[in-house]
C-alpha cells in the first residue's frame, strides 16, 4: 500500500494547521508586545523555561512509543493516563517548591509569582486523554486541525484579553491555564477510548523501557534550546531575555512552520515502511529536498531584513534583537534540514542517535556560551547556538550513512 496520498493530504492539514496558528501566534505577540515590556516577557521567560524543562526531565516518551506500536494502543492508554497524571502532580510539586530559587537565581523577584501561577499547567495537562496521539497514529490530520487550533486559539484570546485588561505578564500564563482547562475536556469528548486510572507494572514498564531515549533526548535538546537562554538571563538581565526569546522564536521559523509539520506527518509513515529500506531512503531523499526548498526562503528573508522583520512583527522596542537574528535565522535553517533526521531515526527505533547528536550540539554550546555572551551579548548566544548545530549536523548525517548502508 502506499502512502504518498496519505501523506500529501497530512502535510497539507498539518500545514494548514501551522499556518492558522502562526497567524493567531503573530497577532497574539503584536499585541503582548505594544501592552508588555521586555523585563515582563523575560519575566515570563524564566517561568516557562522552568516548566518546559521539568516536562522534558520527566518525558515518558509515551506517544513516540505508541505510535511505534504495530497493534492497537487502547490496552495501553489506562497505563499512559495514570503515567501522565502522576507526572504532572510531581511536576507541579516540584515547581512549587523550586521558584524562590529560580526567582533568586536570576535576580528577578517578578517571576516569582509567575512560577507560582505556572505550576497549575502540568497538573491540569497530566488529565488529558492519552488516546489524542491517535490522531497522528492513524493519519487523522482533519481532526487533529479542528482539535489543535481550537484549543491555541482559546490560548491565545484568552492572553490577549488578561493583557489588556491587567497589563501583567500573568496573562500569559492564565491563557495557558484556560486552553489547557479546555483541552482536557475536548480530549474526553472526541476521542476514544476514554481513559480511566489503572496502575498496571508491566505495560508501564514496557513504556518507560522503550521511551528511555526520548526522554535523554529530550533533555539534551531542552538544554541545547535553552541553554543560551538560561545564561543571557542570568548575566544580561530578563531585559535581554525577553529581547533573545522573541527574536528566536522568529529564527525557528524554519523549523516550526515546515520541518516539524513534515515531521509530524512522516513518522508514522515511516514506521509503517521501515522494513523496506530503499523506499524509506528514497522517501527520506524527497523529504529533505522538500524541507531545503521550503526553510531556504524564510533563513535569507530573516537574514537580509532582520530590522524590518523585527520592527513589523514586534515593534520598535524589540530592535535590539536584530544583529542576533541575522546569525539565528542561519541556525534556523541549518537545524530545520538536518534536524529532520531525527525522524528517520525514531521511525526504525535509533533514539539512541538523536540522543548523542542532541549531546555534542550541548557540549559545543556549553563550551562556547558564556565567552561568547560575556563578549558579544546577544550575537554571542546566537553565534553559540549555531555553532552547536552545525556540530550535530554532522553527526546527523553520519548516522543517516550508517542507518541506510546497514
Amino acid at each position: 500500500m502506499g502512502y504518498t496520498k496519505q501523506a500529501i493530504k497530512g502535510i497539507s492539514w498539518i500545514g494548514l494547521l501551522r499556518a492558522a496558528t502562526r497567524i493567531v501566534s503573530f497577532g497574539k505577540i503584536a499585541v503582548l508586545a505594544r501592552i508588555l515590556t521586555p523585563a515582563q516577557f523575560g519575566a515570563y521567560g524564566i517561568a516557562a523555561l522552568v516548566l518546559s524543562f521539568l516536562e522534558i526531565l520527566t518525558e515518558t516518551g509515551v506517544n513516540v512509543v505508541l505510535i511505534q506500536e504495530k497493534e492497537t494502543i487502547d490496552r495501553y492508554i489506562p497505563a499512559a493516563f495514570a503515567a501522565s497524571i502522576i507526572r504532572g502532580i510531581l511536576i507541579s510539586a516540584f515547581i512549587l517548591l523550586v521558584s524562590p530559587f529560580v526567582a533568586a537565581f536570576f535576580q528577578t523577584p517578578e517571576s516569582l509569582p509567575l512560577l507560582q501561577l505556572i505550576s497549575v499547567v502540568p497538573l491540569l495537562r497530566g488529565f488529558i486523554n492519552p488516546s489524542v496521539v491517535k490522531f497522528q497514529k492513524e493519519l487523522q490530520f482533519q481532526k487533529e486541525f479542528w482539535y489543535k487550533f481550537s484549543v491555541f486559539t482559546l490560548d491565545a484570546v484568552m492572553a490577549m484579553i488578561f493583557a489588556y485588561l491587567t497589563k501583567n505578564p500573568a496573562s500569559i500564563v492564565f491563557g495557558l491555564i484556560a486552553g489547557v482547562m479546555f483541552e482536557v475536556v475536548l480530549s474526553f469528548v472526541i476521542v476514544k477510548p476514554l481513559p480511566h486510572f489503572r496502575f498496571e507494572t508491566a505495560y508501564l514498564t514496557k513504556i518507560l523501557h522503550r521511551g528511555k531515549w526520548v526522554t535523554l533526548s529530550g533533555i539534551f535538546h531542552y538544554l541545547f534550546q535553552n541553554g543560551d537562554n538560561i545564561v543571557v538571563g542570568k548575566l544580561l538581565g530578563s531585559s535581554s531575555l525577553g529581547l533573545y526569546q522573541l527574536g528566536y522564536s522568529l529564527a525557528i521559523l524554519p523549523v516550526s512552520e515546515v520541518a516539524d509539520v513534515v515531521s509530524r506527518v512522516t513518522f508514522p509513515v515511516y514506521v509503517k515502511i521501515a522494513e523496506e529500506k530503499e523506499r524509506l531512503r528514497m522517501a527520506f531523499i524527497k523529504t529533505i529536498l522538500v524541507i531545503t526548498f521550503c526553510t531556504l526562503p524564510l533563513g535569507i528573508i530573516l537574514f537580509i531584513f532582520p530590522e524590518d522583520v523585527v520592527r513589523f512583527v514586534f515593534g520598535e522596542q524589540w530592535l535590539g534583537v536584530a544583529p542576533a537574528l541575522r546569525v539565528l535565522a542561519i541556525f534556523g535553517v541549518v537545524r530545520a534540514i538536518s534536524g529532520f533526521s531525527a525522524t528517520l531515526f525514531l521511525s526504525i527505533g535509533k533514539q539512541e542517535y538523536v540522543t548523542i547528536a542532541t549531546f555534542v550540539s550541548i557540549l559545543v554550546l556549553a563550551i562556547t556560551i558564556i565567552p561568547l555572551v560575556m563578549q558579544f551579548g546577544l550575537l554571542g548566544a546566537a553565534f553559540s547556538a549555531l555553532f552547536g548545530s552545525i556540530a550535530a549536523s554532522f553527526l546527523y548525517c553520519y548516522f543517516v550513512q550508517k542507518v541506510f548502508r546497514q
